[in-house]
């Protein structure tokens, strides 16, 4: 299900994108001509009016043909003043613009979903995520390959942790101190489960997991994690949720945008001043580059794509980050034009449009890389849930 939700998620991404630009321009009275789904050779197409609709081969994208966008087109001059080109600054604006704006409009209506049916997760003072002792999951095998303890006494998702060798479990942190200090001990858990109670005897196992002191991972003087070998459960918590009103949620919506488009702007940063390194370790196998900073393509969306929650989730991403990067001021993104009209306003007269058509070639190129690449990693080295 969250894998036809994600696909589906992002054709209707591209097509509203699309559609925004179109609405804009044909609410100003400028001639479209084509709005296609996809790049390449025609699939299918059907004219509409004056307009050419369809779909192409590769599903990457899509465009609208406003006419006199491209400075360097000739335009019939009974339709010079329906142009782009023609149109004042604010129009131009609104046009170029509405695509990204479309992006930032849906992200914000997938969280306030998001926070009105699942609420938010509720940190405490250090803004960490608070554990409940309810298991949202528990793991088939411990990391060494073993039958995890969980598993082998049979625990489920939902079951509430109640007590731990007759002792009451008083957070998950106090259950998970516990555990780690009982490698090898057969222990007798009790739980409840759809409003009963029971208890379960396991042998916890052993594991390297990171050292932790005071609720903190250990560090050595290098900066590199420090582990040791101590008891192992296998199960994970469910995370407290705050359920807020209307504005509650609105404002968690708009704060949960205003934080993707920083993460976005610092992903793009990574992959722009990463891509030396990225581009080796696609073909040298450099798999700490990997983990660092990769693309990743509609494929590992869809492979990633889980629970319905966090399938909109990720949408929501998605989408921040197609418009954060849409909005960088570079020929041909919807930014670039943006930047071009706005020169034009400033200083009275056009750019000389030949002389962006390196930067455009190199952005086209830099684009198209990352995106085979993303294709690449996704389908022979795909990320792991």
């Amino acid at each position: 299900m969250g894998t036809a939700v994600m696909l589906i998620g992002i054709v209707l991404m591209i097509v509203i994108h699309e559609g925004a630009h179109f609405a804009a321009a044909k609410a100003f009275g400028m001639k479209a001509t084509e709005a296609f789904f996809g790049f390449g050779p025609r699939i299918w197409s059907t004219t509409r009016g004056e307009t050419e609709y369809g779909i192409k081969a590769i599903p990457l994208g899509g465009y609208v043909r406003i006419i006199g966008m491209n400075p360097l087109e000739e335009v019939d001059p009974d339709d010079e003043g329906r142009t782009y080109r023609t149109a004042v600054f604010w129009k131009k604006s609104v046009v170029v613009l509405a695509g990204i704006f479309s992006h930032f409009v849906m992200a914000t209506l997938l969280l306030m979903t998001v926070f009105s049916i699942w609420g938010t997760v509720a940190t405490d003072d250090a803004g960490d995520r608070i554990p409940t002792l309810s298991l949202a999951r528990v793991a088939e095998t411990t990391p060494s390959g073993d039958i995890s303890p969980a598993a082998t006494a049979g625990f489920e998702a939902d079951d509430l942790l109640r007590t731990y060798e007759g002792t009451a479990i008083v957070s998950w942190d106090d259950f998970v101190e516990r555990v780690r200090a009982d490698g090898g001990e057969t222990v007798v858990i009790g739980y409840d489960r759809d409003g009963l109670t029971a208890e379960a005897a396991t042998t916890v196992a052993f594991a390297e997991m990171p050292a932790i002191v005071d609720g903190k991972v250990v560090k050595d003087a290098d900066g590199e994690v420090v582990y040791e070998e101590v008891g192992y459960f296998g199960a994970a918590p469910e995370i407290l949720r705050e359920h807020l009103g209307v504005f509650g949620v609105v404002g968690a919506a708009f704060r949960g945008v205003g934080e993707a488009i920083v993460q976005s702007i610092q992903g793009l940063w990574q992959l722009v001043v990463g891509f030396p390194k990225l581009f080796m370790s696609v073909f040298g196998g450099n798999e700490e580059v990997l983990d660092e900073v990769r693309p990743i393509s509609p494929i590992g969306l869809a492979r990633l794509a889980g629970p319905m929650e966090s399938t909109l989730m990720m949408l929501a991403l998605v989408n921040v980050f197609v418009g954060v990067l849409n909005f960088i001021p570079l020929y041909p993104l919807d930014g670039g034009h943006f930047a071009v009209a706005l020169y034009e306003k400033i200083r009275g007269r056009a750019p000389d449009v030949t002389k962006l058509m390196p930067v455009a070639a190199v952005v086209v190129v830099f684009l198209i890389t990352i995106g085979l690449m993303g294709v690449y990693l996704d389908i022979f080295k795909p990320l792991e849930l």
